[in-house]
């Protein structure tokens, strides 16, 4: 794909909060086996009879130092990591090399943060215009599927949580702007460990393109 993109474009943009997948693109991937349907479906199986912390214990047995890194919250990723221990019979941390691979174009990353209480403000808010905007609706209708990996996210399972029961709603509205807190600070520390960034507050918008300017020397 960026091959393609890069035919006929000079510059791609590459937007997102997405850690793995910023890191995929600019640092490659390590080459880890394809996973057989019969696997995948036995560990989705465990996990949906027995539950989050068995899996949870499974991934310490097999893979202690992936235990300690990944987040123990998101089952697809332990799921992922065990899948890949059966397939291949080793750690999953072991095949992730963490090894840079060489890339055919230059890689510039800018940073956009704002200070800690302005963006926690701005979250809040955020929520507030999701909720007013329809997000339990939209949450509603796909409530059938609310046992789906895709569906376990922030906002929408806050939001099953108070449909069954285990919540009020303003409880939900508020453990969603709390878990989004906490996702915007997983990101940071991430980001954060990338001494190729460099930041700046999005409002900072000549400063950035004057950056790009020198970089690019235009």
């Amino acid at each position: 794909m960026l091959d393609e993109l890069f035919m006929n474009q000079d510059v791609v943009l590459l937007v997102g909060g997405s850690m793995m997948y910023v890191d995929a693109v600019c640092n490659g991937m390590d080459n880890i086996p394809a996973v057989s349907s019969e696997i995948r479906h036995f560990w989705q199986k465990e996990y949906a009879e027995k539950g989050l912390e068995y899996i949870q214990n499974e991934l310490k047995r097999l893979d202690e130092k992936h235990y300690n890194e990944v987040d123990l919250k998101n089952p697809k990723r332990i799921l992922h990591a065990l899948e890949i221990c059966s397939v291949t019979g080793k750690p999953y941390s072991n095949l992730r090399t963490g090894i840079k691979k060489k890339r055919n174009f230059d890689i510039l990353k800018i940073g956009l943060n704002r200070p800690r209480t302005e963006l926690y403000e701005r979250i809040n808010q955020r929520v507030e215009k999701m909720m007013n905007d329809g997000l339990l609706e939209e949450a509603s209708s796909f409530y059938s599927y609310k046992n789906l990996n895709t569906l376990n996210t922030v906002g929408y399972k806050e939001i099953y949580a108070y449909m069954d029961g285990a919540y009020t709603l303003d409880f939900a509205v508020n453990r969603i702007k709390q878990d989004t807190r906490r996702y915007a600070k997983r990101q940071l520390t991430w980001f954060n460990r990338d001494q190729e960034i460099v930041w700046f507050h999005p409002d900072d918008a000549e400063e950035i393109i004057k950056f790009i300017d020198e970089k690019l020397n235009l």
